[in-house]
């Protein structure tokens, strides 16, 4: 829902006060709650901005980092660290210590105004941007008012604040006038315990998915490095032989470091097979184009009778779709089924893959995804199939094998190169169960009391896809909660909604 509210007609007065006669000036939040604050009344210290350092700065290897605006992300509670491109490594002589602790709120008040991350850790050697700002407010009101300041609301606000028709908007201080609303109902501190118990829920999760995306490398990485046939890895140039039966001369194939990462994984002692080798049958994804399938019809919101699209460019780097489009299209286009493996061949994003579950149906992707099916619907193998090319694309093999510009492309007859090692069923078993496991919530015994600690011992147990499900689950509820605060409504406290969650587990 949206808070804009754009009037019909304006008088005199109201031209001649605003001195302007842009549409925007004139657009207001309308919220029927009183019981607001503005962020400068909640905060228990003085906003804190960040610095700049300059590119000349940036190295490619070093024990200290700078935060950039990018890093504070619509989709995530927690700020993307995890990529150079959000987190620059810097010289050590130009940082400084912003003394960032667990439990500070960054938000960006350039480029991508308003949009807020709430750090789950102390980051000693990291340092925030000059459009970064952070904050700290009482503890306990911290995650009930970073809820509202990662809702839509809030976002309205801000836009209405900021002037528009610049290149790059600023938000300065104005920021600080942003209101948050509290519940004005005689169980009004229950309802700010309710949003808080959803809010670190949320967070717990996206911090999990991070633990096991990183479990999931560790494991695969030690496996290979303590079962390592005799044979001693030494670099030497391509033969005539080898450029022959590649077919390419492009230099990354025998630069060192390629030779030598695909070297540790043909030197594992138990061997390794092809994708085709595994028996996958490898595919294109649909073709969406109107010369082939004629007209469709694109919603973001969800219609039983359309068609669930996963683009690869909406699929995140921990194997999760962070946005889902809903296709109608009259034909029976070619859906995906339970274990099928959908992989991003083109572009800066090309490698990133996911795993199909039968609790999407009627689904599909578009021709730049392709998809990899087991003949015998080996759903385990197909688990680690994918954790392993997502270990690849992290090793950079995948950019190696790639050809083309624009981020490059994995074309279809390239992917005989692509090497899996033979672990162990159980190895394999170990390896997928941090991506894939069901878990269920005893949901009819959950309440304000218990519902932590039930969370805590779900979220240790749940895979990433599971995680990411709870999360899209929880974080629509808080959407309905916040939106009940600012019209003023009734809430009722009840955990009802992850019954969803359960049925829609339990149905595998």
């Amino acid at each position: 829902m949206r808070y804009i509210q754009i009037p019909t007609t304006i008088t005199y007065k109201d031209l001649v006060e605003k001195c302007s006669l842009s549409p925007s000036s004139y657009k207001t939040i309308t919220f029927n709650n009183k019981n607001v604050k503005k962020i400068r009344e909640l905060l228990s210290e003085k906003p804190q901005k960040g610095e700049e350092v300059g590119s000349f700065s940036y190295v490619s290897k070093s024990n200290f980092y700078f935060i950039r605006t990018k890093a504070l992300q619509t989709s995530c509670f927690l700020p993307v660290l995890n990529d150079v491109e959000y987190a620059v490594p810097i010289l050590p002589m130009v940082f400084k210590d912003f003394k960032l602790r667990k439990g500070d709120i960054l938000i960006s008040k350039d480029a991508n105004i308003g949009e807020t991350a709430y750090l789950n850790e102390d980051l000693p050697n990291f340092m925030i941007s000059g459009g970064i700002v952070k904050l700290r407010f009482p503890e306990d009101i911290k995650y009930y008012v970073f809820a509202f300041m990662k809702s839509e609301f809030f976002r309205n606000q801000i836009d209405l604040m900021v002037s528009r028709g610049a290149t790059i908007r600023h938000a300065k201080t104005l920021w600080l006038d942003a209101e948050i609303p509290f519940p004005n109902q005689q169980n009004k501190e229950e309802i700010v315990k309710f949003v808080t118990l959803l809010t670190k829920a949320i967070i717990r999760k996206e911090a999990e998915i991070c633990l096991k995306d990183d479990r999931i490398v560790n494991l695969i990485e030690n496996e290979l490095k303590n079962n390592q046939s005799p044979r001693k890895y030494q670099y030497s140039y391509p033969t005539i032989n080898e450029l022959q039966n590649s077919n390419r001369l492009d230099t990354s194939l025998f630069c060192e470091d390629f030779r030598e990462k695909d070297f540790k994984i043909s030197n594992y002692s138990y061997g390794y097979s092809t994708i085709t080798q595994l028996n996958f049958e490898i595919s294109r994804g649909q073709n969406l184009q109107v010369s082939c399938i004629g007209k469709s019809i694109y919603k973001d919101t969800k219609n039983n009778n359309y068609y669930a699209l996963f683009l690869p460019t909406h699929i995140t780097r921990y194997g999760t779709i962070e946005k889902i489009i809903y296709l109608g299209n009259p034909l029976n286009l070619k859906t995906l089924k339970k274990g099928d493996i959908i992989f991003g061949a083109e572009g800066f994003k090309k490698g990133r893959s996911i795993l199909i579950t039968d609790d999407l149906k009627r689904t599909v992707t578009n021709i730049h995804g392709i998809i990899l099916h087991h003949k015998d619907n080996n759903f385990l193998l197909s688990v680690f199939v994918r954790c392993f090319l997502n270990y690849l694309r992290d090793e950079k093999i995948i950019d190696y094998l790639a050809v083309g510009g624009q981020g490059g492309s994995l074309a279809q007859r390239y992917w005989d190169a692509l090497k899996i090692p033979n672990f162990p069923g159980d190895k394999q078993k170990e390896i997928a169960k941090h991506y894939y496991t069901p878990v269920t919530y005893d949901s009819n015994k959950l309440n304000l009391n218990n519902f932590e600690q039930e969370d805590i011992r779900i979220t240790e147990l749940a895979g990433i896809l599971q995680l990411d499900k709870q999360i899209k689950t929880i974080k629509e509820e808080l959407d309905k909660i916040i939106q009940k605060i600012i019209l003023d409504e009734e809430i009722v406290i009840s955990f009802d909604f992850l019954k969803k969650h359960n049925k829609n587990v339990n149905s595998r």
